[in-house]
């Protein structure tokens, strides 16, 4: 399955959240699993259970001296289907070759 999810937390002493979104994409990278971060989510691949954990503990990290964490999570579960992080990326740029 593929997941693509942010974390906010809410409730700090700075505006900027970027050292906390680290900490997620820290947890997200030490996971082993095949991941992607860009300037608005962070796509993990993985079975359900490995992914699912994943994103609880990025949700822990980030919220680290926060009152609370937003959590946006997006999935797409195709079981028995891997690789799609890539092949659906690829499968759009070949359609914008023709």
């Amino acid at each position: 399955m593929l997941v693509a999810f942010s974390v906010t937390p809410i409730g700090t002493a700075s505006a900027s959240v970027s050292g906390a979104v680290a900490a997620a994409v820290r947890v997200v990278r030490e996971s082993g699993l095949p991941n992607r971060t860009d300037a608005m989510f962070t796509t993990i691949e993985g079975e359900w259970d490995e992914v699912m954990a994943v994103v609880r503990n990025a949700m822990l990290a980030a919220g680290q001296g926060a009152e609370r964490v937003s959590l946006v999570l997006k999935a797409d579960d195709r079981p028995g289907v891997t690789g799609t992080m890539e092949s659906k990326v690829r499968a759009v740029e070949e359609h914008l070759l023709r």
